[in-house]
């Protein structure tokens, strides 16, 4: 019996199907993701804020920690008031602060200092809350009982003034503050860790894996953690700007970063000391810290369309 060839738009028709099942949730994921507008542009202008701190050095001809007595809280040229105290000429794109540094190299090493802190103090909180959580979904029972006891006994507490007690004890060390922070926001990512584990272990790949013979910690490196990837990533977009204005907060309090490192938040505290004199000093550190914590936000929202499994 001889075979037909199949027509174009049956082979077309096959290919398509084929296509469709080879595709994993992750790619579908990828692709609603990239199909939310408000995601990308955000994307986009957190890589250009991130591309802008990394090059801060090669985009200022001056350093972030010079102090020029002769150009203290100089406006930008194109500053509209013309009531400023003198003109910083045209290589100080966002003027000068209270003792004559640029501030648009300073508002680019802050961006280091603010998202390397969101950052640090989140991949602490991630590896804390992540096991945590897991340990206490999975083994259940008294064991979960008590471990999450222990998180409400540390949800009653204001975390912030925990913070502020770690680093006053022990040191206001940047390399401590992202320990601390991230020491004490992991709560939350345990709590949703562990209500995914609750429903993750009741299904038929991890009684297949029991009944496989594989240990207990196993199933939770194995199984477990890569099943809850998807609420933990949305969660993390949201943790990092919590962190970014817990630091800002320590540092507007004096009890983050330390000269001469800068933050946003050292920033903001320092221009809203001459808000009137010269507001561009606390404008513009206060604006990119604004967009960068909106662009968390719309990526968020992103990730928690794109992971949605009622869109699959």
């Amino acid at each position: 019996m001889n075979m037909q060839p199949l027509d174009t738009a049956a082979e077309e028709t096959i290919m398509r199907a084929a296509a469709v099942q080879g595709r994993s949730l992750w790619i579908d994921a990828r692709a609603r993701l990239l199909k939310n507008r408000a995601a990308v542009v955000g994307m986009v202008i957190l890589a250009i804020i991130t591309l802008l701190a990394i090059f801060a050095p090669l985009l200022s001809p001056y350093p972030f920690d010079k102090v020029n007595f002769n150009l203290v809280s100089c406006s930008p040229d194109w500053w509209p008031d013309k009531m400023v105290l003198c003109n910083a000429g045209g290589a100080h794109w966002f003027g000068t602060d209270a003792l004559g540094r640029d501030l648009f190299v300073r508002v680019l090493y802050g961006a280091r200092v603010s998202l390397a802190v969101g950052l640090a103090s989140t991949l602490v909180s991630l590896v804390i809350g992540v096991a945590y959580g897991a340990i206490a979904g999975f083994f259940g029972g008294r064991t979960d009982e008590l471990m999450m006891r222990f998180v409400d006994v540390l949800y009653s507490l204001p975390y912030i003034f925990l913070v502020i007690i770690l680093m006053v004890v022990f040191n206001r060390d940047i390399f401590l503050l992202f320990i601390a922070i991230g020491a004490v926001v992991w709560l939350t990512m345990a709590r949703i860790v562990r209500g995914q584990t609750l429903s993750i272990k009741q299904k038929e790949f991890i009684e297949a894996a029991r009944a496989a013979g594989v240990g207990q910690f196993a199933i939770i490196r194995r199984h477990i953690i890569p099943n809850v990837v998807g609420p933990v990533m949305v969660y993390v977009t949201l943790t990092i700007p919590a962190v970014i204005i817990a630091e800002s907060f320590l540092s507007f309090l004096g009890l983050g970063v330390q000269e001469p490192l800068t933050s946003w938040g050292v920033l903001i505290h320092d221009g809203t000391d001459q808000m009137e004199t010269a507001p561009w000093a606390l404008i513009f550190p206060a604006l990119f810290m604004a967009v960068t914590l909106f662009c968390f936000n719309f990526i968020g929202d992103g990730l928690r369309d794109a992971l949605d499994p009622k869109d699959r």
